[in-house]
């Protein structure tokens, strides 16, 4: 709980349970407002909820390609070295790296005075990583599980769903699997976003896989299509063949938060204790959602920031 959802774990810490600290934090909010006493973060402070970009979240990805150029970023690219040493020029220690691409053992041109890393932390222990010449081991990062999952994208022809619920989506409890569902949820991604499908299908994103069903998210993806038109005819009443059908697949799509990941952040604060400029970020930190990983690349930003100023102030008064 604490690292899944910091904001849950946090309220019941303070106030002793949740329901108790919900009240609470609103009373709160709502007696300052009566006050007028609101804080910069109470005026910007933004209604929670779900949230995309006109022509899907690649929107967002593809402007951040366009802005570092397609010279400037290496895709398909796995980073094998690590290195951190002091510079002749620089009062920082500065970092270079190594990566393969096509089989190929390549070097990167330039170095850096920080680096933040996102990779699975599973990758990130592979890599060999120096400090100041010396080999720095990664030993200490504990072994992460990673689930598997399978996402998986369907129209229907609105005359097709006899029961078109409207709403975010619906979840499907482990109990259901004995009335046949095998899907962990589907999203309503039409009806939250009626930008992403034309306006005579119902367009859903439908969930296999997860801890419930390992093995089932490595299902073709003809067994898979079976599978979901299946829960959505039970759920929707979806008629027929999808109209059109996608499926993605990741083998680790995302860290597993069990009883003893405090040691997984440990270890992500060791590393950026004992090497200088390396910051993380991620879903391995702070949460799972979209949302939280762009918060903690956010907040990784701010601390490259405030980490490469510090640097030239400790320089300045030198």
């Amino acid at each position: 709980m604490r690292h899944v959802f910091p904001e849950l774990w946090n309220l019941e810490q303070r106030f002793g349970s949740l329901i108790s600290g919900a009240i609470q934090s609103k009373f709160s909010v709502k007696k300052g407002t009566a006050s007028g006493m609101k804080d910069s973060s109470a005026k910007t402070k933004h209604k929670r909820g779900s949230f995309s970009f006109l022509g899907g979240m690649q929107t967002l990805t593809n402007a951040l390609c366009n802005e570092l150029g397609k010279d400037e970023l290496k895709l398909q690219s796995k980073v094998l070295e690590l290195s951190c040493g002091c510079s002749a020029n620089s009062s920082l220690d500065n970092w270079s790296l190594s990566y393969e691409l096509d089989n190929k053992k390549l070097s990167c041109e330039k170095s850096f005075d920080a680096l933040i890393v996102t990779a699975p932390l599973s990758d990130v222990k592979q890599m060999n990583v120096t400090r100041r010449g010396s080999r720095f081991p990664l030993d200490f990062i504990p072994e992460v599980s990673y689930l598997p999952m399978s996402v998986i994208i369907t129209t229907f022809r609105r005359e097709n769903v006899k029961r078109p619920l409207e709403g975010f989506g619906v979840l499907v409890p482990s109990k259901e699997q004995q009335n046949g569902l095998r899907t962990l949820g589907t999203l309503f991604s039409s009806m939250m976003f009626p930008d992403r499908a034309p306006s005579d299908v119902y367009l859903y994103t439908t969930f296999v896989g997860g801890s419930r069903n390992r093995e089932l998210a490595k299902a073709s993806r003809d067994e898979l299509k079976q599978i979901v038109t299946s829960d959505l005819r039970q759920l929707l009443g979806a008629e027929g063949e999808p109209a059109f059908l996608n499926h993605f697949f990741w083998g680790k799509a995302f860290p597993l938060y069990g009883h003893n990941y405090g040691s997984v952040i440990e270890a992500i604060d060791k590393m950026e204790k004992d090497l200088p400029g390396f910051f993380y970020a991620g879903n391995h930190k702070g949460g799972l959602s979209v949302g939280k990983a762009i918060s903690s690349g956010c907040q990784a930003a701010d601390l490259v920031i405030s980490y490469l100023d510090s640097c030239s102030d400790a320089k300045g008064n030198t």
